[in-house]
C-alpha cells in the first residue's frame, strides 16, 4: 500500500478519506478547513492513495483537540482503517509511520482514547493492548486515554479535571461537537430540525476553537451527547436514529 501525506499544499485536491469525494459538499469543506487550520499545529494525516477509510490523523498533544493533559506526548486524532482495507496490515502500517514521526520530533510517546469495550468511532482497545498500549486514565462514563511511552518512567498522561466526570447543564439534550468530524456539518442540523420537529428540547454546542475543546466538559469532543446531563453516547445520529432514541 502507498500512503500520501495530506497538507496545505494537496489538501484541495486530496479524497481525505472518510467524507464523500465531492468537494463541493458541506461536510467535505468543513473537514478541509477544519484540517487547513490545524496543520500550523503539527497536524499530520497520512493516508491511503486509494480512496477509502485508512488513515491516521494526529498532533501534538498540546495543540490536541480533547481536554488532556499530555504534553510532550503525540495525540492520535485517529486511526481509521475499515472496509476492504480491513486485515492486510494496514493498520499497523499506519501506526508504525506515526510511532517514527513521532520518535524523530522527540516525543514521549502516544496517546489515543478508547474504551474498556470496544466504542463505536474510538480505537479498539484489544488492538491497542496487542499494540503495547496501556490505560492512563479513565473518566466516570467509560471513556479511557490510552498511551503508548517510548520511554519507562515517563509521566503518564491523564484527563484534565473538567473532563472527568463528564456532565452538560440545564435539561434536554445537549450535544458538544467539532467540525473535525465531517459529517457533523451535514447531521448535526438534522437533527436539530428532528428535535424541534418534535418538540424536544435539543441544544448544539460547536467547539470551534482549541481552547473550547480543551475547556470541554467530555473527553470525546467530535460528538458527545447528552441528556438532562447525563452522557449518553458518542455515535453520531442521523434523524432516524434521534427518533428512535426519544422514542417517537
Amino acid at each position: 500500500m502507498e500512503y500520501v501525506r495530506v497538507t496545505k499544499e494537496n489538501l484541495e485536491k486530496e479524497h481525505i478519506c472518510c467524507a464523500i469525494s465531492n468537494n463541493k459538499d458541506v461536510q467535505v469543506a468543513s473537514k478541509k478547513a477544519w484540517l487547513e487550520g490545524r496543520f500550523d499545529d503539527g497536524l499530520v494525516f497520512l493516508k491511503s492513495v486509494e480512496r477509502g477509510k485508512c488513515f491516521i490523523e494526529y498532533i501534538p498533544a498540546e495543540n490536541a483537540w480533547n481536554p488532556i493533559d499530555a504534553d510532550g506526548y503525540m495525540y492520535i486524532d485517529c486511526l481509521w482503517v475499515s472496509g476492504s482495507f480491513k486485515g492486510h496490515g494496514y493498520s499497523n502500517d499506519l501506526l508504525a509511520a506515526c510511532v517514527d514521526d513521532s520518535r524523530a520530533k522527540g516525543k514521549k510517546g502516544l496517546c489515543i482514547l478508547s474504551s474498556a469495550k470496544k466504542k463505536p468511532f474510538l480505537a479498539d482497545p484489544k488492538y491497542l493492548k496487542y499494540k503495547g498500549f496501556e490505560v492512563a486514565d479513565e473518566a466516570s462514563n467509560g471513556i479511557q486515554l490510552w498511551y503508548l511511552p517510548f520511554e519507562e518512567g515517563a509521566k503518564k498522561p491523564c484527563f484534565k479535571p473538567c473532563a472527568k466526570n463528564p456532565h452538560a447543564d440545564g435539561k434536554g439534550y445537549v450535544l458538544y461537537y467539532t467540525h473535525q468530524c465531517p459529517f457533523n456539518a451535514k447531521y448535526v442540523p438534522v437533527v436539530e430540525e428532528t428535535a424541534k420537529a418534535n418538540g424536544v428540547g435539543f441544544r448544539a454546542v460547536l467547539l470551534d476553537s482549541k481552547e473550547a475543546a480543551r475547556n470541554a466538559p467530555t473527553p470525546i469532543t467530535t460528538y458527545a451527547l447528552f441528556c438532562d446531563g447525563d452522557y449518553i453516547t458518542n455515535e453520531q445520529m442521523n434523524d432516524a436514529r434521534f427518533l428512535k432514541l426519544i422514542g417517537k
